[in-house]
């Protein structure tokens, strides 16, 4: 399995071994374009893996605060109690860059810049940009992505 990212589409492609599209999905990437940098708030391109799966039997809607379950589930009136909060929910594919000086390393490191594949409010629009740099998916899709996806999976982020 690979999974393919598209940045001008706001698609995820699931690609099995025989180089078969199994799953696609809409996202939505930042809302800052694509950049590298710390900092920039942008969707980092390139050759990444999935380092680390995160929330594995959390209830969906489950809200992440620094990778942890904060114990609160997402609901529209939790959305409206904190309207500036940057909502990550149900579970988390965090992302580390292969190429080094490009998304691996320094100012420009993909994992310590903590880019996610992430779940958002069922509200959260897909097919455009919104996203403070990682990539967002609506959580049944996430679900799905996170149990067809293994610790090492390839990702190709293409802008």
């Amino acid at each position: 399995m690979r999974v393919v990212i598209s940045i001008p589409s706001q698609e995820l492609d699931l690609w099995a071994e025989n180089q078969n599209i199994i799953r696609k999905y809409q996202i939505s990437s930042a809302v800052n374009g694509v950049g590298q940098e710390y900092g920039s708030f942008c969707t980092p391109l390139g050759k990444h893996i999935i380092r680390a799966k995160i929330g594995t039997s959390q209830p969906i809607n489950t809200v992440f605060i620094r990778r942890r379950p904060t114990g609160e589930i997402y609901t529209p009136e939790l959305g409206a109690r904190y309207p500036g909060r940057d909502w990550i929910l149900t579970r988390i594919l965090w992302l580390s860059g292969c190429e080094p000086g490009f998304n691996r390393m320094g100012k420009v490191d993909t994992m310590r810049r903590y880019i996610y594949i992430h779940g958002s409010p069922d509200s959260a629009e897909m097919g455009k940009p919104g996203s403070i740099g990682c990539i967002r998916m609506h959580n049944r899709d996430l679900l799905e992505l996170f149990d067809l996806v293994n610790a090492g999976t390839e990702i190709d982020i293409k802008g």
